[in-house]
């Protein structure tokens, strides 16, 4: 069942065709002033001008030289949403480009946006998780968001927050996570990520599944990713049928089980059957994450046992158009053709 989308649709009594257009260098400056102004629709209108305006990098130069920033943040805080809607909205913008990105992180809007985190309105809270999400792409605003302490309260949006959010933080924690993993584990992000891999939607299986790949990136998170018995989850989602769920749970399970732990976990939770499909699929996306994990598998006896049956699998894949999957079968066949 579809779930129903967030709409930025304005208040009926906001009409954005009476907003005074602005253009050229001069413009720029004007508008500032009426962003501080005290009339509520003299700031209303001079934001719809400003998210017209920063789609253009030129522009966004000019405002952050101008120092709109500040007087952005200050609107954050608005009692009017409409206000904190064009806001988050002309921010969420500017974060698509990157000298966007770079004027947002060195001007703290990170630390500024923290508030809205329990905005009433979804619009204000989805645009606020966009710039996040945009934001953490970068190593410094992956630091940024970490250094706001904003990782524990984003594991817990993702019990509570609409669907179109969830991936956003998701989005966000992946990136954060890459940078530094103890905050995310310390927050209780295992417990929730482990529910999300059984969510009804799609997109929110694969990113869980993606987040938990850049956690077991980590030694520490791979040894917390067995602990918390996530191997088991992972191996049930090899067989979604969303392709990018299996490319990221067979990611994950590549980096948890170089663990002794994660190997036995992985052969108890009978792992090699659903990889083995993988590989067989010569259209499965996940085929070179599945190869590789049936690779650490195999330098168990039992797994290099259960293996030897399908030699003819990998050897399949010597002709495969990727050479990346030509290397890794390779390497599996060699592995599995060992003897002691």
């Amino acid at each position: 069942m579809a779930s129903p989308r967030i709409s930025a649709y304005l208040p009926p009594d906001i009409d954005p065709t009476k907003a005074a257009l602005a253009f050229g260098r001069r413009a720029l400056p004007k508008l500032n002033e009426e962003l501080q102004a005290p009339e509520l629709l003299t700031q209303q209108r001079a934001l719809m001008a400003l998210c017209d305006l920063v789609h253009d990098p030129e522009k966004v130069y000019q405002a952050i030289a101008l120092g709109f920033l500040d007087s952005l943040k200050t609107l954050l805080v608005h009692q009017d949403q409409t206000v904190r809607q064009k806001t988050t909205e002309v921010l969420s913008i500017m974060a698509l480009h990157s000298i966007g990105r770079e004027g947002l992180i060195r001007s703290g809007v990170i630390s500024a946006l923290t508030g809205l985190l329990d905005d009433p309105v979804d619009i204000c809270r989805k645009n606020t998780h966009q710039i996040f999400d945009r934001l953490a792409k970068l190593p410094e605003g992956a630091g940024g968001v970490l250094r706001a302490a904003l990782i524990p309260p984003l594991v817990l949006k993702l019990r509570t927050e609409l669907d179109e959010i969830q991936e956003l933080i998701l989005e966000t924690l992946s990136n954060c996570i890459r940078v530094e993993v103890s905050e995310a584990l310390a927050a209780g992000a295992l417990t929730v990520l482990k529910e999300k891999l059984s969510h009804p939607s799609a997109a929110i299986r694969s990113k869980a599944a993606w987040v938990l790949l850049e956690i077991s990136s980590h030694a520490e998170g791979k040894i917390a990713v067995c602990k918390e018995e996530l191997v088991p989850a992972l191996v049930s989602l090899l067989e979604d049928t969303e392709p990018e769920a299996q490319v990221n749970s067979a990611g994950a399970l590549m980096f948890a089980i170089v663990t002794p732990q994660g190997r036995s976990s992985a052969m108890g939770a009978e792992a090699i059957p659903p990889l083995l499909t993988l590989v067989a699929e010569e259209t499965s996306k996940a085929r070179l994450n599945a190869i590789k994990t049936l690779t650490l598998l195999a330098e168990l006896p039992e797994g290099r046992k259960a293996l030897l049956d399908h030699r003819d699998t990998f050897q399949r894949c010597l002709d495969d158009p990727s050479e990346a999957v030509q290397r890794a079968a390779e390497i599996a066949i060699t592995v599995i053709d060992w003897k002691p």
